[in-house]
């Protein structure tokens, strides 16, 4: 068999000893984090989060049969052999509306006409639609309204909605561990509820470190960037259900890092930017292992290898987990992507913390050149076939974060091949979902 000119293996895999598998690093991250407790919530403020307690309906949905169309509630039996060319007539012997009362019952040769909604008279098994009526006929002729022409037969049970066909007194309609989506809270309203113990959002402080940060809006110095991380991290808790709370930025002293620390550990999760590559000040990785129980990790995976994560003490409380990702604005992306947004759904109490991924054909190859897994940034289409198609939306360096603002999703080479090739397949992690793929 001809062999492919290039082999999928990497030409050179400097696996370090130290460096971490990404599966291996998220699984040491979350063992350190647990769901947060509940709080009582209106019920309009609880999209997205995850209930805590089971909802139990303390009626019948719909509390009483009901009428599902307009029309005339009538006997059954009295229309049975009705139709347009040989109708049944009627006696009108009253009429309700939708949060009104009947106030007659339906006998032998009599109808009620009743609205959507409106509860069933005694007497009545069925529903007959205006439509099906000379009612229009009538009015337009300026007719008698106490009689009606029936011009269709009806069986039992046609056009009524019977009392708990929807949720039943006593049941469970919505179960602890729901996420709480706008069908859930319509759920919920419909039983009576006005609150909800539901899993809180977790509070993350965000941390940038570095002298060389200026905050935006201030003037532009030689030297200097903007800092563009903690305002793409805030985005990112904030798109997963978490509450951001920016801190600005440390500086390169032990006192600056320090104080914004103190004021840190008092959130539910803490995450950096920058300091933690091996190049980088001491600063930082010293105070951040003076203060806890800190380790500084390489992961297999391009861009994003270099990454800190520990624990910072807190006097009376527990511990407060801190990630510390990378100062590249595109690996702190990536970072995030792979290993604070699956701690966010898991304090709020979510199960599914993988992110959504499909398989596309790439357009433009992704090459790797060390043995590390690749999160390339790409735009996925769906072609005219019906198939996903991704292509690289350019220079992907790690200080590009134009393409990351250009991708929807990230496209994966594995640690073990050297190149997907242009028309391969590929897994792609998608960060939004256009609407021409719906």
């Amino acid at each position: 068999m001809t062999q492919p000119a290039h082999s999928d293996r990497p030409r050179h895999r400097h696996y370090d000893a130290d460096m971490l598998s990404v599966e291996d690093a998220l699984a040491r991250i979350l063992s350190h984090f647990r769901v947060l407790e509940a709080e009582e919530l209106p019920l309009t403020e609880t999209l997205g989060q995850v209930l805590a307690e089971d909802v139990v309906s303390t009626i019948d949905i719909p509390p009483f049969t009901n009428s599902a169309m307009d029309g005339y509630a009538v006997r059954a039996a009295d229309v049975a052999g009705s139709s347009a060319g040989s109708p049944v007539r009627l006696k009108v012997v009253g009429g309700v509306a939708a949060g009104g009362l009947p106030d007659v019952a339906v006998d032998p040769g009599t109808a009620v006409r009743i609205m959507t909604g409106a509860p069933a008279p005694d007497g009545a098994d069925a529903v007959v639609p205006f439509e099906d009526t000379d009612e229009l006929d009538r009015r337009k002729a300026g007719g008698q309204t106490d009689v009606i022409e029936i011009r269709h037969a009806a069986a039992p049970g046609d056009n009524l909605r019977a009392a708990g066909m929807d949720v039943a007194r006593d049941a469970v309609v919505l179960s602890a561990g729901t996420v709480m989506r706008p069908g859930e809270i319509g759920v919920a309203a419909s039983v009576g509820r006005q609150t909800l113990r539901v899993v809180r959002r977790p509070r993350v402080a965000i941390v940038a470190t570095g002298d060389e940060l200026l905050e935006p809006g201030e003037t532009f110095r030689p030297g200097r960037i903007y800092n563009s991380n903690s305002y793409s991290v805030a985005a990112l808790v904030r798109k997963y259900g978490g509450v951001p709370v920016a801190l600005g930025i440390a500086r390169d002293t032990v006192e600056s890092l320090n104080a914004v620390l103190d004021e840190a550990v008092r959130h539910d999760f803490v995450i950096t930017s920058a300091g933690v590559s091996k190049g980088d000040y001491d600063v930082v990785k010293d105070v951040l292992a003076g203060r806890g129980q800190i380790a500084l990790w390489s992961v297999r995976m391009r861009p994003a290898k270099p990454l800190a994560f520990g624990l910072l003490p807190v006097p009376g409380g527990r511990p407060v987990p801190l990630l510390g990702l990378p100062g590249n604005p595109v690996s702190a992306v990536v970072a995030f992507e792979q290993f604070a947004r699956p701690a966010i759904l898991l304090m709020m109490g979510k199960k599914m913390l993988g992110k959504p991924t499909i398989e596309a054909i790439m357009d433009d190859a992704i090459v790797n050149h060390d043995g590390r897994r690749v999160y390339a940034r790409v735009v996925v289409e769906r072609a005219a076939d019906g198939r996903y198609h991704a292509h690289l939306t350019g220079d992907q360096g790690s200080n590009i974060l134009s393409s990351v603002a250009a991708a929807n999703g990230f496209a994966i080479c594995p640690e073990d091949r050297a190149r997907v090739e242009a028309g391969q397949a590929a897994a792609v992690q998608m960060l939004d979902w256009p609407e021409e793929f719906f």
